[in-house]
């Protein structure tokens, strides 16, 4: 399995549509065309040999590599060093005009030599629909196109081509100054490549460096870790899928939770639950039009999004708003490191997790407060679902972790319901709105003391996973940060006290012990990072900063070297399951700016 990269080993690029992820070693091993969701054209990540990938390396020598983004953009840069020169390869994807619905889905790697003489070796190898659709490939004098049933593929290049199998090859030598190009294009059947000048190649590059200086310049952040911060809103720009604001929790599948494991999920989709983390970051970075495009998409659900499920929201959605996503398993595909079985759709989609309500209503609460004042037909939408919940709030559910081992009464879920009704409350208040407020108020109150009855466990001193159990959980770190109990409330710390001692490991913290609370998926996993967040949050509101801040700073030492996160860390401190992770990027975001504030 040597043939793999490390999924730390690895950036990442995209036009706000889809993304593609980049090696160190110069390999493509993941892109969707053309959205985020689309069926895959290369995926080696998941499969070394049938998989597909697009590589450009040095031939005839030894290298060594190194990886930055140009500053400030998204944009990538591979370098290779070898005895005989040093080269570069660009990749980035244009971003088409936003005011327009029209996009090309380009796909640009621009190599450039910038010491002595090198040669290169370009290979492009698609294979469509997670390599299940078999496709022509027709060669013309200035590029080649790949057509499918449910795709076609233009490469132009001013670099001679020349068929290998069902994929191309190119073998080019460059002096110092001298550049090449390949712009990989969605075409209709028909298409005859043009080259692409390179004075043109290079004014999309410098478009692309506009466009991304120009949307982080407009952040506020100003505090100790601006540069980390900076790199974790790119990220979350980069997972924003621009026709309708909705952002994708992570732009791959089934990367795994342990190499060689079954815990591989589809995360290119958008969960509810990410809905408040989401619009938090983004306003407090000053980012109130990416705010108010995901409110909008927010709204759309909120006003009655009918999906036939067990309440008026479902758990993820797809990027088009549509409910739709059933999980199947791809036998063909060995999987990242034989980690099988490979999955596309997620099942977890129909589950019943209440907890997403007090995160969209929450989120609301956030957009009313600092963004913009709700509407009335989104509050009459809103006091709907706050009368569900009002109705609901006592069901067992599946929880926060999506376990699939049955439904409890999770501590968490009873959390949220009560931010769900809180919020709501503080909205009606402030705005004058119309509700039923003497409900609301006595469920509100009802849930609180349920889960100061039997959310807490007496004998552990700590409040618990679900009701009737001793397992610990990371989900409750929220509770203090949801403002359900204070953060020097003496349950409170002493839960975490508790949780310090039996999920923490140096720092890394997992979500709860899998051995003691079945979780219905087999196998083991890695510390969750979004809950390594949640811990420096919880620390600093309890007043410890000297060990918030450490453990943070500790936190950051696990990013990759572009400062990106995927879900989870192994026991060797190396990244596991989807990448780059939505939510680890939001939390570290939200701990970064509220550590700043308590340390003045």
């Amino acid at each position: 399995m040597s043939d793999y990269l490390p999924i730390a080993e690895h950036g990442v690029i995209g036009d706000l549509h889809t993304v593609a992820l980049v090696g160190t070693d110069g390999t493509i091993d993941w892109y969707c065309c053309p959205h985020f969701d689309s069926p895959s054209v290369f995926a080696s990540i998941l499969d070394r040999d049938d998989g597909g990938y697009f590589r450009v390396r040095p031939t005839d020598c030894e290298w060594t590599t190194k990886q930055l983004y140009l500053p400030d953009t998204n944009v990538l840069i591979t370098r290779f060093l070898t005895t005989a020169g040093v080269g570069e390869v660009a990749d980035f994807m244009p971003i088409e005009s936003l005011t327009e619905n029209v996009h090309r889905h380009r796909l640009v790697r621009r190599i450039v030599c910038v010491r002595g003489e090198m040669t290169f070796r370009a290979e492009i190898q698609p294979r469509f629909d997670y390599a299940r659709e078999r496709h022509e490939l027709l060669m013309h004098p200035d590029g080649a196109v790949f057509i499918s049933p449910s795709l076609s593929l233009s490469v132009s290049s001013g670099v001679p081509l020349e068929r290998d199998g069902s994929g191309v090859v190119a073998r080019f030598g460059l002096r110092a100054g001298e550049s090449a190009a390949f712009v990989l294009e969605r075409v209709e059947p028909g298409h005859v490549p043009q080259r692409f000048p390179e004075g043109h190649t290079r004014a999309l590059f410098e478009e692309t460096v506009e466009f991304w200086r120009r949307w982080i310049g407009r952040s506020t952040y100003r505090g100790r870790w601006r540069e980390t911060v900076n790199r974790s809103a790119l990220t979350l720009k980069l997972l924003t899928y621009h026709p309708t604001g909705a952002m994708v929790a992570a732009p791959t599948t089934s990367l795994p939770e342990l190499v060689g494991g079954s815990r591989n999920w589809d995360y290119r989709y958008t969960w509810i639950r990410d809905a408040a983390f989401t619009l938090y970051a983004f306003l407090r970075l000053g980012f109130t039009e990416e705010a108010g495009r995901f409110f909008g998409w927010l709204q759309s659900h909120v006003r009655g999004h009918e999906h036939g499920g067990e309440g008026p929201l479902q758990v993820m959605y797809r990027l088009d708003g549509s409910s739709q996503i059933d999980e199947i398993e791809l036998d063909h595909l060995d999987g990242y490191q034989g980690s099988r079985p490979v999955r596309i759709g997620n099942r977890a989609a129909t589950q019943l997790q209440l907890d997403i309500y007090g995160e969209l209503v929450d989120s609301i609460y956030l957009y009313d407060k600092h963004g913009e004042p709700i509407s009335h037909d989104s509050w009459q939408g809103l006091c709907k679902i706050v009368d569900w919940v009002c109705e609901n709030w006592d069901r067992p559910d599946e929880g926060i972790w999506e376990t699939r081992g049955g439904r409890q009464d999770f501590t968490y879920s009873r959390v949220m319901c009560w931010v769900a009704i809180e919020r709501a409350i503080r909205m009606a208040r402030h705005r004058g709105l119309p509700a039923d407020l003497a409900r609301w108020l006595g469920t509100r109150d009802r849930i609180y003391g349920q889960i100061m009855e039997r959310g807490w466990h007496e004998q552990r001193g700590a409040f618990v996973q679900h009701y009737d159990t001793d397992v610990l959980d990371a989900s409750v770190l929220l509770m203090p940060l949801v403002k359900l109990v204070a953060p020097t409330d003496p349950r409170w710390l002493s839960t975490l006290d508790a949780i310090s001692r039996e999920l923490v490991s140096d720092s890394l913290v997992h979500r709860y012990n899998v051995e003691a609370s079945p979780d219905g998926i087999d196998g083991s996993e890695g510390t969750f990072s979004i809950c390594t967040f949640w811990y420096v949050e919880a620390l600093a509101r309890a007043g410890r900063l000297d060990e918030a801040r450490l453990v943070f700073e500790k936190m950051l030492t696990y990013a990759n070297h572009l400062g990106l996160y995927s879900e989870e860390i192994g026991p060797t401190g190396e990244q596991l399951g989807n990448f780059p992770q939505a939510f680890t990027h939001l939390s570290l975001i939200s701990a970064a700016y509220n550590l700043d504030r308590q340390l003045g």
